[in-house]
């Protein structure tokens, strides 16, 4: 089946303290959106990348893709006001039967097993998320700021890519925007069509803080020195 990779970077990295987006910090040298693009690639060199960026970045981009010499084939879309608006753009650019990722620019660490195993996984059943167990104790806080704990065994952390087959991605988007839509499986959901988990790896964190972007620097240097 034809395979899409949606990957969304419309941030704007206020929670960095930086002025420059979060997906255009450097990490290893080159940002951390040429990194993410980078691994899909190398893993399926035949898929056919969408990157939805802000039209106010992408000559930004544009240009640090002719210094750097990015190798990785990709279109560009335009993003929207909030992520649902964004995925639907590039939605548009789906026109073959298939499956379609949707990605988080700045998770440049999903590992291939993943990438693979999601796809694999959502050609059978349609529509698969990757989680991971929570470590952390947690909490559930009421309407008056009170606090009770919370099993943590019943609950995992989201990551993407979040992979669907594409007739059901485009009818779920077909739908009015609702601030409940947290993430494409919450869009798929509310149309009707369940969705399946499937094991994440742990190094696919979001960067969204400065102590984030150490660990990216650490973790791209260590790879380096494994000749990874």
């Amino acid at each position: 089946m034809k395979r899409y990779v949606l990957i969304v970077a419309g941030g704007k990295g206020s929670r960095m303290g930086n002025d420059l987006p979060k997906q255009f910090i450097p990490i290893g040298g080159r940002p951390v959106l040429m990194h993410t693009l980078e691994r899909f690639h190398q893993w399926d060199t035949s898929a056919d990348i969408i990157l939805i960026l802000p039209e106010a970045h992408q000559s930004y981009w544009n240009m640090l893709c002719e210094e750097l010499n990015c190798q990785v084939p990709h279109r560009i879309a335009n993003g929207g006001e909030t992520r649902f608006h964004s995925v639907r753009n590039g939605l548009s650019f789906v026109v073959e039967k298939g499956l379609v990722a949707v990605h988080d620019g700045v998770r440049p660490f999903v590992s291939g097993e993943v990438i693979g195993n999601c796809f694999a996984e959502a050609g059978e059943s349609g529509a698969v998320i990757p989680v991971v167990s929570l470590s952390d104790s947690i909490r559930e806080k009421g309407e008056l700021g009170e606090s009770h704990p919370a099993d943590r065994s019943r609950f995992v952390a989201v990551q993407t890519p979040q992979i669907f087959r594409s007739d059901i991605l485009l009818d779920a988007y077909q739908q009015p925007y609702s601030p409940a839509f947290t993430d494409d499986a919450s869009v798929v959901e509310a149309n009707g069509f369940p969705v399946t988990t499937i094991s994440g790896n742990y190094e696919n964190i979001k960067l969204t803080t400065p102590f984030d972007l150490l660990i990216a620097e650490a973790y791209v240097q260590k790879q380096k020195q494994c000749g990874l």
